[in-house]
Order: structure tokens, then sequence, then C-alpha cells
């Protein structure tokens, strides 16, 4: 929004001036819906003469004191921010303000329980938006120390960065909690987190013999669902598994973990104060994959307390020292802590489908990316900076080697503990510790955009024998740059009914070609695996004899690691336009039914919609999704009752459905007419089958009411917000529109649902009237939202089920009509017309199949 920046420069030119000390910050919960005081005391040195500014984000400031003198905020407050001129060397700043409540998930958000009237508080401040709760300079190299002081209701539970004191009575049923100062922290990862949430309590005993309290939280409503003892238990595990292999005992007082209400992320690493989104919270039973990932998130942000927490990144250039580091070290902390041992399968489904996908894109970026703003950095939290940036760390590891790498790691922890740091100083302390030169390695890996293609090429002989194996690395004519690589190779054969490796070589792949002798003298396997392993980051090709076995036996691989390298191969590969999108989805509909693991089922049968719904050429579109639907009922009846196939079978039906017979099938399911052994209709599963029926027009805005009466829940109104915007005719269409652009009343959660139903690809006909209508809200609704509302209306919203070369010429004009348009904006525009673009592309490949 217009004044709220904060350009690179500027926080470097503030941060040559200031140097923070301690900010003393009460804040008053009492004041009504609307908005909360906010009284900061900031204590800090400064270059004495100087001028500079502090950041707030406030609809009203009362008073304004620098160094005993009162400021007039009339004269120093705007455009967010407040002017300060003639600074001691050492000052004192009094800032006392209303600050408003949001429903955005930015700043303090405020929920009321549709199903109790409780009022719920949490703060969410990364990356600019403490300034939204308190004054305080907006940059993560500015640390200092903050002492919460919190006037709540006395009913309620109050949780900051330190440990919960017993409250004092302020009168009237309120009362007041002071809370001891934090260590140097940034300002992004303090935390309030204040209402009547019901919590239980553990504890553990740290590397270094203390005693950490543990909590969890939650809504009143949801604690019947919440598993806090399973949580403890993952904690506990991460936190042996982390302080052994940092070789540094966990650095705050206290780990409390909060689920809140209307989570914009999956979880937010504030020190000691974890929020976590209540997705996580399961009323209703949900796939393996969304277990496994919850666990991968618990862990992601218990890493984040040493890296990110405890040392911090001077700006947001190395936002992937935070996000890359957190996500490879919960991905090795899962499989090798916990019971979910194939994390790196889930890894290479998710993540690394993820990056793939982002690197591919004309917005793509180097792991160390250019942030020139605060407008930079929002858009960044992408798949480069964590899947891509932990693919790399992956792959730095195996470059380097483990032991090395976590003793690098050790001693940048060691060496910056409560600092800040640059790309530089970690890479100085693997290399002390591996004995390698690392900044080969790392401008090719860490500051190029683009991702490899690595292809297997050999020659035969009449024997069947391998007489010379090589692999080609080639990469894109935009981003040429050609890397070095620690991969593995794997030969698999038939051996009976599985698909089984026979061999396996490790080896390292450098320039365009690489020889590889040792393969020279082996017979031709069924199926040459490139990768083998998943160390490397790139895409891979099957040689033709591979591409036949895999389409015809991939789910005879035995290791579930393997499958997901063949899986992504040939998503690749048809998402290149190299291979037919007609293929793929019969490559799934003849192999997922055996695949056992549940984010490679779940990642795929997205994928597959994908294809179905936009990739096959539009002439065959409409007999696929029929196709598709059927195949996926037909792969629910037949999945083992009760299990984590059949569950992601149905929910995919329901999804994929496109018929009156289909909805007739999925109505009498719902309805309880059809039943399938071991699956329950549960709430969450009734509300899916619901928005099915919405979409194909079967039911009515009154059956939608009526559904949300009988589940008056926040999930329930997210549902029924999606369901309603799913219905396909205009009227309906434009309902949910007005609501969106038109009011910005809605909370941020309902946001995102009612976008997500409004494309609805069984309503692509109603989509075409709102072409129009999405180019001339672009520019209004960046203006005038936040970014996380703006962000998900803009790309939520844009028809992409469409499709076509109307909406691809559509999307270029605007951007030719609009360069000055701010670039954070153009850049989610330019990714919304890369993907038609590319699925053009792929529906021409698909066109040309026989």
């Amino acid at each position: 929004m217009p004044g709220e920046n904060l350009t690179r420069i500027e926080a470097q030119e503030r941060r040559a001036i200031v140097d923070t000390e301690s900010y003393d910050i009460a804040l008053d919960l009492t004041k009504g819906a609307e908005v909360f005081g906010s009284r900061a005391v900031i204590r800090f040195r400064a270059t004495e003469g100087a001028s500079t500014f502090i950041d707030l984000i406030a609809r009203e400031v009362r008073e304004i004191t620098l160094n005993g003198a009162p400021l007039d905020p009339a004269s120093v407050f705007a455009d967010s921010r407040i002017a300060l001129a003639g600074l001691a060397a050492d000052n004192e700043l009094i800032v006392d303000a209303d600050c408003l409540y949001t429903n955005t998930g930015e700043g303090l958000h405020r929920f009321v329980d549709p199903v109790d009237g409780e009022v719920y508080l949490y703060s969410q401040f990364e990356v600019p938006d403490s300034r939204r709760v308190f004054a305080v300079f907006e940059q993560p190299d500015l640390k200092a120390t903050f002492r919460f002081t919190v006037t709540a209701p006395a009913a309620w539970k109050v949780v900051s960065n330190s440990p919960t004191p017993e409250p004092l009575p302020a009168g009237e049923g309120t009362a007041t909690w002071s809370f001891e100062p934090t260590p140097r922290i940034s300002s992004y990862i303090t935390a309030l987190v204040a209402g009547p949430y019901e919590a239980t309590f553990s504890e553990l005993t740290s590397a270094d013999g203390r005693v950490v309290p543990l909590g969890v939280y939650g809504r009143k409503s949801l604690w019947q669902h919440l598993d806090a003892d399973y949580i403890f238990d993952k904690t506990r595990e991460g936190f042996a598994y982390f302080e052994s292999k940092f070789g540094v005992p966990y650095p705050f007082a206290k780990y409390d973990q909060l689920f809140v209400p209307e989570f914009n992320a999956g979880a937010m690493e504030n020190a000691g104060a974890v929020t976590f989104t209540e997705t996580y919270v399961f009323r209703s039973k949900v796939t393996d994959a969304v277990k496994e990932r919850r666990v991968v998130t618990i862990l992601h942000e218990l890493a984040h307390m040493w890296f990110g927490d405890l040392v911090t990144m001077k700006w947001w250039n190395d936002l992937w020292l935070n996000e890359s580091f957190a996500e490879w070290a919960s991905t090795i902390a899962t499989a090798e802590a916990t019971e979910w041992t194939e994390a790196w399968t889930t890894f290479n489904a998710m993540e690394k489908s993820w990056a793939y996908r982002q690197d591919q894109l004309p917005s793509t970026h180097p792991v160390v990316a250019t942030i020139n703003d605060l407008e930079d950095v929002q858009v960044n939290f992408d798949g480069i900076t964590y899947a891509k940036g932990g693919s790399v760390l992956k792959q730095l590891a195996a470059w380097v080697g483990i032991e090395e790498f976590f003793a690098g790691v050790s001693a940048y922890f060691r060496k910056h503990a409560w600092g800040n740091t640059e790309l530089s100083d970690l890479l100085v302390e693997l290399e002390a510790t591996s004995g390698r030169d690392l900044s080969t390695w790392s401008k090719k890996w860490l500051e190029t955009a683009g991702v490899n293609t690595l292809s297997p090429e050999l020659r035969v002989d009449g024997s069947g024998v391998i007489s010379r194996f090589a692999i080609v690395q080639t990469a894109p004519a935009d981003y040429p740059t050609i890397r070095p690589h620690r991969l593995g190779v794997g030969f698999y054969a038939l051996e009976g009914d599985a698909l089984v490796r026979t061999h396996h070589v490790e080896i390292d792949v450098d320039g365009d070609l690489t020889e590889v002798p040792k393969l020279a003298g082996i017979a031709q396997p069924d199926l040459i695996l490139l990768n083998d392993e998943d160390l490397a980051y790139a895409k891979i090709r099957l040689d033709e004899r591979s591409l036949r076995t895999a389409i015809a036996h991939l789910g005879k691989i035995s290791d579930p690691l393997g499958r997901s390298l063949v899986w992504g191969a040939a998503w690749d590969q048809t998402r290149d336009a190299e291979a037919s999108a007609s293929d793929y989805v019969d490559l799934v509909l003849g192999n997922i039914g055996t695949e056992t693991e549940s984010t490679t089922v779940r990642t795929t049968l997205a994928q597959l919609q994908l294809a179905a719904n936009a990739y096959v050429a539009p002439e065959r579109r409409e007999a696929t999704r029929a196709k598709v639907a059927d195949a996926l009922w037909s792969l629910a009846t037949q999945a083992d009752a009760g299990s984590d196939s059949q569950l992601q079978f149905v929910t995919g039906f329901a999804s994929a459905a496109a018929t009156p017979a289909q909805w007739a099938q999925v109505e009498s399911l719902r309805s309880g007419a059809t039943a399938l052994d071991g699956l329950e209709i549960d709430a969450d599963l009734s509300w899916a089958l619901l928005v099915s029926l919405a979409a194909g027009g079967v039911v009515t805005a009154a059956d939608i009411d009526a559904a949300l009466a009988a589940d008056n829940t926040a999930k329930g109104g997210e549902f029924a917000a999606q369901a309603k915007a799913a219905l396909p005719d205009v009227a309906a269409k434009r309902v949910a529109w007005a609501s969106l652009i038109d009011s910005a009343d809605l909370p941020n959660t309902v946001v995102r649902s009612a976008a997500a139903g409004f494309v609805h690809p069984a309503g692509i006909e109603s989509l075409s009237e709102f072409v129009g209508p999405y180019f001339e809200m672009l520019l209004p609704i960046w203006e005038s939202r936040t970014y996380q509302i703006a962000n998900y209306l803009i790309t939520g919203l844009y028809p992409a089920p469409l499709a076509s070369t109307a909406l691809r010429d559509a999307t270029r004009g605007w951007l030719e009509v609009h360069a000055d348009a701010p670039a954070a904006l153009r850049r989610l525009v330019a990714e919304n017309l890369a993907g038609v673009e590319r699925a053009l592309a792929v529906q021409d490949a698909d066109a040309t199949r026989g």
C-alpha cells in the first residue's frame, strides 16, 4: 500500500545511524472490537544530530516524545512513518497510539468464534507487520530486547516470547501480564497471542541441563480434537535431534505451540511462541500426507529457533537462510528422528515439484534473490526460497559430506549467536569444516536461476550390453548455467512382480557431457534412473526403454523414492510439452492405485486434474474429465476399507466430477444412499462433496446455508463460501465476485476459500464473463488491500481454467499497458500468464497425439 514500503537502501542507511537497545511495549486489549492501545518506549543509540524515522501503522497517534521533548503527531507522522530529527547519542522515544485489529492474518488478527462468540487474538509479524502493533524499526538487523506488558480480560490466557507471568488484577474483570524482556531478537519474531485458549503443558530437559517448559494451545471449540501428547512427542524428538546435530542448546526459555484461527501460512517461528494453522487440528479424518506435513512443519519451526531466531539475516535477500535451511533440516529430522522415515520421498513429491515449477516461471530468481524493498520480500516467499533452497542444501550436504555440513552449521551458530549474518558467513564455516572451496559452487547454485535437465546417453551392443554411458546436461536459454551435481544412477530390472534396483553408482556430474565409464560393460536394464536417491536438484529424463517400462510397471518399483522420481520425470516431460498430456492421464490412472506414499498420491492427483482440466487438447477435455472422474470412483471402490488411498480417491473423484451421473454419485455418497466400507462421511468430507455438488449446479445457495447452519464453525464458514462461489451460473458468480471485490469485510481464510470456489473448472462457461472485470480490479485492489488479501484475489480469481488464447492475449495486453505498475503486482500477473502459455503449449503437443 502507498507509504508502507521500505527499500533496502533506506534500511541500510537507517542501520548506519541507529543501534536499537530495548522496547517496552504496553498493549491495552480492552478497548473494544476495532482498536487496541499501544504505548512503546524505545531506547536506542544513534549518530548524534542525525535524522531518521521509525515505522508505525496506526489509526491515531496521541503522543510522541523524543528525549523528553513532545513532537506534534500531525507534523511528524505520515505514510506509516514517524520522522525523528536531531537525534542524541542515547535516545528514548515514547509513542502512544491506537492501532487497528485486522481480519487479514497480518498484524494483530482478531477472530470471533461463531460457535461460542469467544474472541481470540494472535500476532503475525513476518515480514513488515509488527509496525501494525507498536512503533518499531522494522528491519531484521536492528535487534533489541522486547518487554511486553498486556492488559486484557482476566479470564484470558496471554502468551508472548517470554514465559507467561502471573497476571495482576487491573479492575473490572481485567488483568495485566508483565513479561520479562526477551533476548536480543528481531521484531518480526516477537509475538502476542491472547484469548480464552485452552492449554496443556509438559517439559523436557535441554542438552545443557535446563528444564524447558512446553505448552500446546488451541481454541475451546476445537480443543477436543487437538492431540497435544503427540505434538509434545514430536517436539521432544526434534529437540533431541537438533541439539545433537547443531551442537548448541535450545536458545530460549520455553517453547509454546499455539494453533490459531484464520492463519495465512502453515506456521510462524516466533521465538518460543510458534503459531500454527488450525488446519493441523484434525476435526475430521485427514490423509497421511497432511499428518506427515504437520510433523515436518513442527520441526521446520523448531529448526528456526536456531536458524533465523538465534542467528538472523541482515536483510531479506538472505531470506533463504531462514526458509531453505528450515525446510532441509525439518525433512532430515523427520526422516531420521520420527516414524515418518520416507520424508525425503515426500520432499521430492511435494517440495521439489513446487521448486521445479517455480524455477521455470518468468519470475524465477536466484536462491539469494535481489530484494530491493518489502514488496519484493512478500512475493519471494515462494518455491525458490523454500523448496529449491532446501533442495540445494541437500545437494550441498552431499557435496561437502553430512558430518562436515553439520559441523559447519554448528560453528556458524556459535560464532554468530544473537547476531545478523549474510550468506558468506555460513559458507566460511562450511569451507572450514569440509576443506572445499565453495565460491564457485555458491555462484552457480545460489546466485544464478533456472533448473538443469539431465538425460542419459548410451550405446548398447548387439548382446544388450552398455558399451558407453554418459549424462547430458542442458540449461534453458534464459538461464544457461551448467552446474556441478552429486547424484546417483540406478539400474532397475523386472524380477517377477517387482521392479528392483540391481546396480547403483554415486558420481559427480559437471559440464555439458559427463562420461560414466563405470556403467560400461553392464547389461542394459529395464529402467535407468538418473538422480537415484534424489541428491541433485535437476529435472531428469527417461530414455525410451525406461519410459516404456515406467508406463507399464511404475507401481512395481519397490523403493518409494524411486517411484516418486519416475512420477516426477513423467510430469516434467508433460509440462515441457515433450510428452502427451493424454498419455500422462493414462499413466496416472494405470498406476496410482498401487502407490503407497500418501504425499505422492496427493501430489500426483493434483497434477492429474491439472492435466485433465487445462493440458489435454480442448477437443478432448470434456471426455477426459469424465474419464478421470469415473476412474477415480472405480479406484475408490477398490481401495482397502478405511485406507488413506480410499479417502484420497473419493475426494479426488468429487473434485473431478463433470457429468450429471457423476454428481448423482456424489449426492448418493453424501446422503448415505451409497456407502463405502470404512469411509465415514464426516464434517469435512461432507463439505467437500457439497462443494462438488455446488460446482455441478445441483444444489442451491439455500442448501449451502442449511449445511452451514448445521456446522456453524469457522471451517464450515470457509467451506460455505467456497461452495457458494463454485455455483456455476453467472448470477451466483456475480454475487461471489461482489463479496470479494466490492467489499473488504471478509476475513482472509474466507477470501481464499471463496476464490478457490470461484474458479472451479466445472463453472468454466461462466468464467469468460469475468475476464474484463478481473483486469479492471487489479490496480484498485493492489492499492486498497493488504498484501496478503491482494495476493489471494489476484492469484485466486485469475480465470486459469479457461486456458485459452483469448485469456493469454488479455493478460499480455494488461502487462503491456501497465508497464509502470508496481513490480510485485506485475510479477503476480506475469506468473498467471506463464501458466496459460504453458497450458497452450502442452495442449498443442497433446493435439498431435495419434
